[in-house]
């Protein structure tokens, strides 16, 4: 058996019956400069320790958000990312911005 990863929906599953889409990112501002727009899509920080990721399962096709060791590959906890509400006032927040809280589910920022 290799990684396992806890889909929160389906449970344990096989990372073959999973796609890793790489580290969570921060999106630029509403006006991003060609500097910032290539940071966004080219460059990662690879830590090696602790790094945020994203995951689509294969079996219930949903994204869900991973914190995972990069040097022992162990999967400390998953979960869903909350949908945004669209009633932000404008500046304050973007949609895809997602940030965990203490509680272990994630808040958009």
């Amino acid at each position: 058996m290799s990684l396992l990863v806890t889909c929160p929906n389906c449970g344990p599953r096989e990372v073959e019956e999973l796609r890793c889409a790489g580290e969570s990112t921060k999106r630029p501002t509403s006006a991003p400069s060609q500097r910032e727009l290539n940071e966004y899509v080219y460059f990662r920080e690879g830590v090696w320790d602790v790094q945020r990721e994203w995951w689509f399962c294969r079996t219930c096709e949903e994204w869900f958000l991973a914190e995972r060791h990069t040097y022992t590959n162990e999967v400390l906890r998953t979960w869903h990312p909350e949908r945004p509400t669209g009633d932000a006032q404008p500046g304050t927040a973007s949609a895809g911005d997602v940030a965990a809280s203490p509680e272990g589910t994630a808040s958009v920022t």
